[in-house]
């Protein structure tokens, strides 16, 4: 069934460090067109983090250029999000989703293209 669940927030000072984890069910990991990362803090908008799509190209918000980096495990059906150098304006909820479709491409940046979203691990950046 399609499924992402992410782990892996919690509480760092600035410039610290901290590594996210989206486990997907195969039935997702196999299907999928894109998978990204994504931030919502209190009072945003969802913004797009990170994109990959199935052939492993991957896109960064401009913001998180050389600080984020995404990985994948095909072995673990997992995705990764490392982040560095973490900043105040880092601070929110982090969503892992998988565009399955029922379109025939990668959504990219749409984030109404995702039809299957974790619930989202809590990332807070002190300074």
């Amino acid at each position: 069934q399609a499924q992402v669940a992410e782990s892996g927030g919690g509480s760092v000072e600035t410039g610290g460090s901290l590594t996210l984890s989206c486990v997907a069910s195969e039935y997702t990991y196999s299907r999928y067109y894109c998978m990204g990362w994504f931030r919502q803090a209190p009072g945003k908008e969802l913004e797009g983090v990170a994109i990959v799509d199935s052939d492993g190209r991957i896109d960064y918000q401009d913001s998180v250029k050389g600080r984020f980096t995404v990985s994948r495990d095909n072995a673990k059906n997992t995705l990764y999000l490392q982040m560095n150098d973490l900043k105040p304006e880092d601070t929110a909820n982090y969503l892992c989703a998988a565009d399955t479709g029922p379109g025939g491409y990668c959504e990219h940046w749409r984030t109404t293209g995702y039809s299957t979203w974790g619930q989202g691990t809590q990332v807070t950046v002190s300074s």
